[in-house]
């Protein structure tokens, strides 16, 4: 059973292509979400806030597409972007900073 996921393309007033992206993102559903990847030429947004679960696989394809990519994501996803680098390779926003000692 494929798990569920809404790929929805849009853009900013700006021009500035964005895709949102609502589910889970694993094995079962990383061509389409690679696929909608591949079909915008040029920079664009993905909006990770609507995503529950990010694995391995879903990864993959955001550090191949890291050159072209900034992501929006939520403090749930933080510890997985954080941990496997991404946020080192490509733009993140969304994460939170960290606490300044008191």
């Amino acid at each position: 059973m494929t798990t569920p996921l809404t790929l929805t393309p849009g853009s900013r007033p700006d021009g500035t292509a964005v895709l949102k992206v609502v589910g889970e993102i694993d094995m079962s559903n990383i061509a389409a979400f690679a696929a909608a990847l591949e079909d915008v030429p040029g920079r664009v947004v993905v909006d990770l806030t609507g995503v529950d679960y990010l694995d391995s696989a879903g990864l993959s394809v955001l550090f191949t597409h890291a050159d072209h990519v900034e992501l929006l994501a939520s403090p749930l996803l933080a510890p997985v972007i954080t941990i496997s680098g991404l946020a080192e390779v490509t733009t993140v926003r969304g994460l939170r900073e960290p606490a300044a000692p008191e």
